[in-house]
């Protein structure tokens, strides 16, 4: 009878000790390590795990929980059109684009030498995709990086200018490590909002790198900023230290559509 109590008062004491465990768990906001504290001391009290091996699965369980959140939190406020990686780009239907350069721009080695990126190709062919998923590796590794359609930058600054805050506007992308800026050249640009985009890329000029995508060859961007001055001053900033990749061939948007050997037995 005196064995069994005290075998009862054992199990209380152990309840109240793992209850008082969870506690302080969820207190600290241990979650992964809250999750699977049950299977951690099935598996020592089984296996005879010693109790620094037990406080080592728990922590590093916590660790790369913790990790993978913050990069799944990093690439949502990246703002990315869509998750697309480096393994995702079909390098064969694009046999213009050199794979070895582009994975190695996907080790982020760029941001260390501030090192812009250009794509230039026109619709369809692929640029976007490279540029997100360049990004998206920088995003999983924590560093701070947004995407923006150019179109949406132009409106922001050129709501900015009438508001005299442009400065305002530079100073918040120039926060971001990697800046993604995408589809130069699809519509022309308020001469103001061009302005600003010129302090914008002199701000970040050999202080932080920017990957841009453009439809349209440099010589066509003082159409698009509609002032050939402007444009000359951007071009020459971006391109001093740049990684310029020029895609050639089909969209991938036809691919599967067979639509340009129908048009070559149209010729024939």
């Amino acid at each position: 009878m005196m064995k069994l109590q005290l075998l009862q008062k054992g199990i209380l004491r152990y309840m109240t000790s793992f209850n008082v465990l969870k506690n302080n768990m969820e207190e600290l906001a241990l979650t992964k390590m809250l999750e699977i504290l049950p299977n951690v001391i099935d598996k020592s009290t089984k296996n005879k795990t010693s109790l620094v091996d037990s406080l080592l699965e728990l922590t590093n369980a916590e660790i790369e929980f913790r990790a993978e959140r913050a990069k799944k939190i990093n690439i949502t406020t990246s703002h990315f059109p869509y998750i697309k990686t480096f393994k995702d780009f079909d390098f064969s239907y694009q046999p213009s684009v050199n794979k070895e350069q582009i994975a190695d721009l996907t080790s982020l080695r760029f941001i260390e030498t501030k090192t812009n990126i250009i794509f230039i190709g026109s619709s369809g062919v692929g640029k976007t995709h490279l540029a997100t998923a360049i990004g998206i590796e920088a995003a999983s590794q924590r560093i701070s990086t947004y995407f923006i359609n150019f179109a949406k930058l132009m409106e922001k600054l050129k709501q900015a200018s009438k508001e005299n805050r442009v400065e305002q506007v530079v100073k918040h992308y120039l926060k971001y490590t990697v800046l993604i800026i995408d589809e130069i050249g699809y519509l022309p640009v308020d001469k103001a909002a061009a302005y600003g985009f010129f302090q914008l890329i002199a701000a970040r000029y050999e202080f932080r790198p920017t990957i841009l995508t453009t439809n349209q060859s440099f010589s066509k961007w003082p159409d698009v900023f509609g002032d050939a001055v402007i444009a000359n001053a951007i071009i020459d900033r971006l391109v001093h230290h740049c990684e310029i990749i020029k895609i050639t061939g089909h969209s991938y948007r036809v691919k599967d559509r067979n639509l340009f050997d129908e048009d070559a037995e149209t010729r024939s």
